[in-house]
């Protein structure tokens, strides 16, 4: 039967005159063609009646049809695919590379001055003259910088630094002292290794003398220009490290740091000058000398996972007793001294022990609820002194890449402390905990300068917000920005989020920005300080979040839980004032008196004037990066590399 219909149809095609490809309709199928009532059926057979032009405008006036039902017919919108916007990654880390200095290349000036100076030569031998033989056999290896320098140095001033008559002078050992302790400061002894030659020799055979005592000076001023170039910059580009750093790499003149030290009434201050100064920089010093010295301090063990709310009880109660016992301030201990002298390893965890918790966890600056959690047991058991020493050494690093010293009014924000401090006279005046960047959505690390608050802001929308998250939204319901009141441009025209063809959008081609209001993103202020990151400061309607101790939820700026406070200092007005203002309404920028240096830092400890070193989880996983990119520093500078 199927058959039969088949002919059928091949033969309505055949009389109609199709002569292109022919596709059975859709009421071609078994069955369909056996009620001779049938319209289709009546159409068919009337055909066979038709002349040749009734046949042709049957044909054309079918084709119309059809095409008039493709116009009628709604299309799908087609989508062009909208790449996710990414943020930088992190790197294998590619050190710097050490090069041999070219002795050949520094010039006597004797030999190559001009023909018409008519000075006369310098009479009898002189003994850098005499040392010169010792470059024909002399390998030295040095950072490009140091060796460019010291060929610049000595080709313009062929004369020793470190060398006075027939032995190293005074200067020469003031830095060797220097650089033989080099691993109390963050750096490496082994990285500026002299070797020194003895007191005594042989008066016969003093040409012998000089070629040492040239060899000393040589490698004596490589290591010298080497350790300027790591206590001043460090010994990490971070740019390498991924583009969450953002730091134009330091460039010290070494010819004159080699003058200047070798001159100095004290060459070993002079020296050790180069390595960040303030009271953090010496608090890690010494904070890393007294680990080095310490033994392992005993820790009460509790597990990492550990959450114990008031009201519960846990085997694990009486190590949070005694944990705190170790932990806490004398002062909190007197406080609850007839606790801690009546506890009996009680498993409930009772109003007297969440009262004792509540103001460790005050002590600890985190939040004062009572709820044991794993960052109140970090804060308990802490870390072992392997890895304290460990983060001391990375924020020493990390400190160099600051300025040498930090001007005595500025902002500082720790990421991992959750911080954000106003200093004054380099005392800090003002502290107001953060909310950073998500793991996902990385706050950088950077330095710029505070230039702006802009009361009652608009929040222009980051492209990758608009890509990454708005647009998969706008695709399913084009008014949705109506609706929230966000203002949309399309390639610079102001248009109705409902007019723009989300499905064919790309990067940039649309802005989007929320007006001010009650409901806006960044709240009542914004901070800036403009980057080529879109970072900065501001106010935020989602107040809850400052509440938990691990506050990583941001897209990569700075919110504050106090925005009035740091307005008021960088602006130099009172808060009250910094009040009146947003009370007007309106969008308004206000410039800062004084640019203000702003540091969006990394460190996981950090000491406060006067405080001791407070250590902060790596929210970021930094910490392995940065030690990965040491690890190839040091690999490339040993000496079989």
């Amino acid at each position: 039967m199927a058959f039969k219909h088949g002919l059928c149809v091949a033969l309505v095609a055949l009389i109609a005159g199709a002569g292109e490809s022919y596709v059975a309709p859709q009421f071609a199928q078994a069955g369909a063609l056996d009620n001779p009532n049938n319209a289709h059926v009546k159409r068919i057979r009337n055909l066979g009646k038709t002349t040749n032009e009734e046949r042709r405008g049957f044909r054309f006036g079918r084709q119309r049809e059809r095409r008039e039902e493709v116009r009628a017919a709604p299309s799908a919108p087609v989508s062009r695919p909208a790449p996710r916007i990414s943020g930088p990654t992190y790197k294998t880390y590619k050190p710097d590379h050490l090069v041999a200095i070219d002795f050949a290349s520094i010039t006597d000036p004797v030999v190559t001055g001009s023909t018409d100076d008519m000075a006369l030569p310098r009479l009898g031998m002189d003994p850098f003259d005499e040392g010169r033989e010792a470059f024909s056999e002399l390998s030295v290896k040095a950072m490009p910088e140091a060796a460019k320098a010291i060929v610049e140095l000595y080709s313009s001033k062929p004369d020793y630094l470190w060398v006075s008559g027939s032995s190293i002078n005074a200067a020469a050992r003031s830095v060797l002292a220097v650089l033989e302790n080099a691993d109390s400061v963050g750096l490496s002894a082994a990285d500026y290794s002299v070797d020194v030659p003895e007191d005594g020799y042989d008066i016969g055979r003093n040409g012998e003398r000089q070629r040492d005592l040239m060899r000393f000076e040589m490698q004596l001023s490589a290591a010298v220009a080497d350790y300027v170039l790591a206590a001043n910059r460090g010994r990490v580009d971070p740019n390498r490290i991924s583009g969450y750093h953002d730091f134009k790499r330091k460039a010290p003149d070494l010819v004159a740091a080699l003058k200047a030290i070798s001159n100095s009434a004290d060459a070993g201050e002079a020296l050790n000058s180069y390595n960040p100064q303030g009271e953090h920089f010496a608090a890690f010093v010494a904070e890393l000398e007294r680990l080095k010295a310490a033994d392992e301090d005993k820790v009460v063990e509790l597990p990492a996972d550990l959450i114990l709310k008031p009201g519960q009880s846990s085997p694990e109660t009486k190590n949070l007793v005694r944990a705190i016992e170790m932990k806490a301030s004398d002062a909190l201990k007197a406080e609850n001294a007839l606790l801690l002298a009546s506890y009996i390893d009680n498993e409930e965890y009772d109003p007297d022990i969440v009262a004792l918790v509540k103001g460790f966890q005050k002590e600890a600056g985190l939040a004062s609820d009572g709820v044991v959690g794993p960052r109140t047991v970090r804060a308990l058991v802490g870390e072992s002194n392997a890895a304290k020493i460990e983060k001391i050494k990375l924020s020493m690093e990390r400190a160099r890449w600051l300025p040498g010293v930090l001007e005595s009014r500025r902002v500082f924000i720790n990421q991992p402390a959750f911080v954000a401090t106003y200093y004054e006279d380099s005392k800090p005046v003002f502290s107001t905990r953060t909310v950073v960047g998500s793991k996902s959505n990385q706050t950088y690390f950077f330095d710029d300068q505070i230039e702006t608050v802009e009361v009652n802001p608009y929040w222009g929308v980051p492209q990758s917000i608009i890509i990454n998250e708005m647009l998969p939204k706008l695709r399913n319901d084009p008014s949705y920005l109506d609706r929230l009141g966000y203002q949309v441009t399309y390639n610079g025209r102001a248009v109705s989020s409902s007019g723009v063809n989300w499905h064919s959008v790309s990067r940039g081609s649309v802005g989007v920005r929320q007006p001010p209001g009650d409901d806006n993103a960044l709240g009542e202020l914004k901070i800036l300080f403009p980057n080529t990151h879109a970072i900065y400061m501001h106010d935020t309607p989602s107040k809850s979040l400052f509440n938990r101790d691990m506050r990583a939820f941001s897209h990569g700026c700075v919110r504050l839980q106090d925005p009035r406070g740091m307005a008021s200092r960088v602006l130099g007005m009172s808060v009250e004032e910094v009040g009146r203002e947003i009370a007007q309404g309106r969008n308004k920028a206000l410039s800062v008196p004084q640019k203000i240096p702003v540091h969006v830092s990394y460190f996981t400890a950090w000491a406060e004037p006067g405080e001791e070193v407070k250590y902060y989880a790596d929210v970021y996983d930094r910490d392995a990066y940065l030690k990965k990119a040491i690890e190839a520093t040091e690999a490339q500078r040993a000496p079989s590399s």
